[in-house]
């Protein structure tokens, strides 16, 4: 894995190069995964840093795949911002319409709700993360 630091708009990004395989780029972005299309074959591994640069960008019109457990309902971001705070943790039991996360968008802060009864299996997100629209926030089994 090929880790960097990058700062995009004034804006600092972890960006972690977790794999390259098939076009695809397995990347992790201040903390979430995305799996990117890479238009132009890098010549060699540590080459893969531009390729991975835009993935913010990129990220808002391709969701990430994630390497979460397949079963349980995927709760996402309805739209770009920063978590002000996570309410649940690993292992939690929830029910439907309980307050999961705090995100900040445009000034306002919106609730990110479970969508079921469940428990929650994976948090994606920590307070503080700067996530786009679609990034995952939890999955709930």
């Amino acid at each position: 894995m090929t880790q960097y630091k990058f700062k995009i708009n004034g804006k600092p990004y972890e960006v972690s190069v977790n794999g390259i395989a098939d076009g695809k780029a397995d990347v992790t972005v201040n903390g979430v995964n995305y799996s990117v299309d890479i238009e132009s074959a890098p010549a060699a591994a540590p080459s893969a840093a531009p390729a991975a640069a835009p993935a913010p960008a990129q990220a808002a019109a391709a969701p990430a795949a994630q390497a979460a457990p397949a079963s349980g309902k995927k709760i996402t971001s309805p739209l770009p911002g920063v978590i002000i705070d996570v309410c649940v943790k690993d292992g939690e039991a929830v029910k439907k319409g309980q307050k999961l996360a705090v995100l900040e968008a445009m000034k306002m802060e919106n609730e990110i709700l479970a969508e079921t009864d469940g428990t929650v299996t994976k948090i994606f997100v920590n307070k503080g993360d700067s996530i786009l629209e679609g990034a995952d926030i939890a999955i709930i089994s």
